[in-house]
């Protein structure tokens, strides 16, 4: 087992918190800490006067001497003798704190103040305060510190930003490697990191009220799979000892939630982790967020409104605006949103009407637009790839693109006035798709050919063909009512709605390489 090496300051750091025990302060105590408010709501208290909420609000307004409780990291410290002034940081925000010597220390002991505040505690300790609210002569509002307890050490300093009186800001912890791999430190430095995922919640509980609001009931459906079904995707395999079978980390969970349409439910949705084994860029993660919904008696422009709508509500609850920028871009989710039709799009962007053409005909034509294909792809696959280079990017106002060839929608009704595509849309959003959804294929026999059809162009070597799932085609025999269902891309939906321009951005924790070990 490596030793582990420390540099100066980890050295500090340590010996300072053997001289804390050494005092009779356990650095990291267990008793519970009284917080009572915030550093956010002292300060809005006092700045805006907000509506009275609680006794210690209502003491606040009126300008009382309010004792607070506070807890949080220590950011800053500038001592001045027997006087200091710190800020003091805690999941809200910001706050300054002041201490006086002889206030924290009423008897002749004045080792807490001048051992303990001025020599072993350091930038990135937690620590909790009590005292009252004052406004500084120079109008900043703090709290000056009459109790102060020593929560948890910190064994390693945090960076630390810098700013001149320009403006100029140095020592930041910008680099994305570090950042990823640290979130813990990037949450504490980086205040607009931590707003990102705060937004990312308020999203998400938009969505979830929207649902609810509709009657629609949450549910669960399981992540470990027999069948990797629901998607064109790799999957990720594993084993069940105890079975000793072969498992799949799922891939969708799209045919688990028509079971449950089948059992009788008029519409269930899931915010689910799935996971592909594939590729890694700006907007792709192996572990990815996905809500999926399914209502019955509903059908494709139905669910268009309904995504419209919803895509309307997030924007409104964020910002209470439908005009969302991003980059030098605004996107405005105001609906309706324009409806085109993928063989419009494709002819739009490469003056070629596909619509007629067989499988040898589409493939010499994506060869004569520079598109890369193969042997194994199907007609389905080699449309795919087509509006992925030629036209997807072109899409930058939130787009619905309908009507997909068949052939690409192995789960998916035929249109009810061309049974050569499906009735499906794919929602862009900034040149991306953003969100899927089809009016549902309820005819078992038509979905038992579509799965043999995908295990058809398995045997060519496709590696995302679907494979076939007999337990949800015996399903749909005791009978589907006519079903829509969306799937949206959380994490992608989130990049758009909080201007990042990669995934990485928005998820706490996303996928890398593991870390060399010295």
């Amino acid at each position: 087992m490596s030793q582990q090496i420390l540099n100066e300051q980890e050295v500090f750091r340590r010996e300072s918190l053997t001289k804390l025990r050494e005092m009779g302060i356990e650095p990291y105590p267990a008793a519970l800490f009284p917080v009572n408010i915030s550093s956010k709501e002292i300060k809005e208290t006092y700045a805006e006067g907000l509506e009275k909420r609680d006794l210690l609000i209502n003491e606040l307004l009126e300008g009382k001497r309010v004792n607070v409780v506070l807890a949080g990291r220590l950011m800053s410290r500038r001592i001045m003798g027997k006087a200091s002034f710190a800020e003091l940081q805690d999941s809200s925000g910001r706050i300054q704190i002041y201490l006086n010597r002889d206030e924290i220390c009423p008897g002749e002991d004045k080792e807490l103040y001048n051992t303990v505040f001025k020599k072993l505690l350091d930038i990135g300790d937690f620590i909790g305060i009590k005292g009252y609210v004052f406004v500084t002569q120079v109008g900043e509002i703090s709290v000056h510190v009459e109790e102060i307890t020593v929560l948890a050490k910190s064994l390693r300093p945090l960076p630390i930003v810098k700013k001149d009186e320009q403006g100029n800001v140095y020592d930041a912890f910008v680099d994305p490697e570090l950042r990823y791999r640290m979130r813990y430190v990037d949450l504490v430095v980086n205040q607009q990191v931590r707003e990102t995922f705060l937004k990312r919640t308020k999203l998400m509980n938009s969505m979830r009220q929207f649902f609810n609001d509709h009657g629609y009931l949450e549910v669960e459906t399981p992540v470990l799979q027999s069948i990797p079904g629901g998607a064109a995707a790799r999957p990720f395999t594993t084993h069940h000892n105890a079975l000793d079978i072969p498992l799949f980390l799922r891939i969708a969970n799209e045919l688990y939630l028509k079971r449950l349409i089948v059992g009788g439910f008029d519409g269930v949705y899931e915010f689910s982790k799935n996971f592909r084994n594939e590729g890694m860029d700006r907007t792709h993660n192996p572990e990815f967020t996905v809500m999926e919904i399914y209502v019955a008696y509903k059908d494709y422009n139905w669910m268009m409104e309904f995504t419209e709508q919803l895509l309307e509500k997030i924007a409104v609850d964020l910002y209470s605006t439908t005009e969302v920028p991003f980059g030098e871009t605004v996107l405005n989710y105001k609906a309706p949103f324009p409806r085109v039709s993928m063989y419009e799009a494709i002819e739009r962007f490469t003056g070629v009407d596909i619509s007629n053409m067989d499988e040898a005909q589409l493939r010499v034509t994506c060869r004569q637009q520079g598109v890369e294909v193969d042997e194994t792809m199907g007609r389905g696959k080699l449309i795919d790839e087509l509006f992925g280079a030629k036209c997807e990017g072109n899409f930058i106002q939130p787009t619905f693109i309908t009507d997909f060839p068949v052939e690409m929608s192995p789960l998916c009704k035929r249109h009810r006035t061309n049974p050569q595509l499906a009735e499906r849309f794919e929602l862009m959003v900034n040149g991306k798709e953003v969100a899927n959804a089809y009016s549902e294929l309820n005819d078992p026999i038509d979905q038992r050919e579509r799965f043999m059809e995908q295990m058809r162009l398995a045997d060519r070597g496709d590696d995302e063909a679907m494979t076939i799932d007999h337990d949800f085609l015996r399903a749909l025999e005791y009978g589907m009512p006519p079903t829509s269902g969306l799937g949206i891309g959380v994490d992608r939906l989130t990049m758009f709605m909080t201007n990042q321009s990669t995934i990485q951005e928005v998820l706490f924790f996303p996928q890398m390489r593991p870390e060399k070990v010295h």
